[in-house]
């Protein structure tokens, strides 16, 4: 059984620059020939970065918290889930938007998140590329730009419609059809985490997404967009909640200020 880590508020420094500790290695991969790259059981690209910055997130997380059982994602995809959960436990994704770390569009994230009875409490969300972090935890909600750091906060939708948030790698049929069914103003792109992450900053304000996506994938930038304010639902109205069997979401909803419509299942 995994044991309650300290006060959170202890943790976030250690974790913000356990973050920015793994960026570090991302770049140095980011700026080399060859990443390499090669494909997953489930055909998904990984690259080295994935795997020298999840080494890295790991040997901290058990200087930090050793008796918390971590669930990360290269780790899951080799075989090494821990066999018990309990109270909470912390959720990595080491280089969340391999896709746009090919494409060298700088979107890409690390993502550190700690879960305590199901809710994602601490969360860092940290852009190498462009030297960009975020992070949520109760009574802290703030985006820091090298030395500035600046509070974040959800706002109301505005009056032409709600600014919906769109993945730049995976657009579904389905979350199509949802989207239809919504007051829709403007559609914003974003990749990886960075949507919840741009909810939680006031920039869009509603992100649906209904294919397939893993724990590890979206649990940072979901804590963020807690203490921004904001939210993380199923369409027809419960709550998201982590440690499932699998680690594997079902369709959800980020919002900010507004809530949109709960859709009957």
């Amino acid at each position: 059984m995994g044991a309650m880590p300290p006060a959170i508020d202890a943790l976030v420094d250690p974790i913000r620059k356990l973050a920015l500790s793994a960026g570090e290695v991302i770049l140095e991969i980011y700026g080399s020939d060859d990443p390499g790259t090669r494909e997953k059981a489930d055909r998904t690209p990984v690259t080295e970065a994935d795997v020298r910055a999840e080494a890295v997130i790991l040997r901290g997380l058990a200087e930090i918290s050793p008796d918390v059982p971590v669930v990360a994602e290269e780790s899951v995809a080799a075989g090494r889930a821990p066999a018990a959960l309990g109270a909470a436990f912390w959720l990595v994704d080491p280089l969340d938007g391999t896709k746009e770390f090919l494409s060298h569009n700088g979107e890409f994230t690390v993502n550190i998140a700690l879960v305590s009875e199901g809710v994602p409490v601490l969360g860092v969300v940290h852009l190498p590329a462009v030297g960009l972090t975020y992070v949520g935890a109760p009574g802290l909600a703030e985006r820091s730009d090298g030395g500035t750091a600046r509070p974040l906060g959800v706002v109301p939708v505005p009056d032409d419609g709600y600014r919906a948030l769109v993945s730049r790698s995976h657009l579904d049929p389905e979350t199509e059809r949802w989207l239809e069914g919504l007051d829709v103003g403007s559609y914003v792109q974003a990749g990886s985490s960075l949507k919840f992450c741009r909810i939680a900053e006031g920039a869009a304000d509603v992100y649906p997404r209904f294919g397939r996506t893993m724990e590890w994938d979206i649990a940072a930038g979901h804590a963020v967009l807690l203490a921004a304010g904001g939210g993380v639902r199923t369409p027809s109205g419960p709550p998201l909640v982590y440690g499932k069997p699998g680690f594997a979401n079902p369709p959800f909803v980020a919002y900010g200020g507004t809530p949109p419509p709960v859709t009957p299942s």
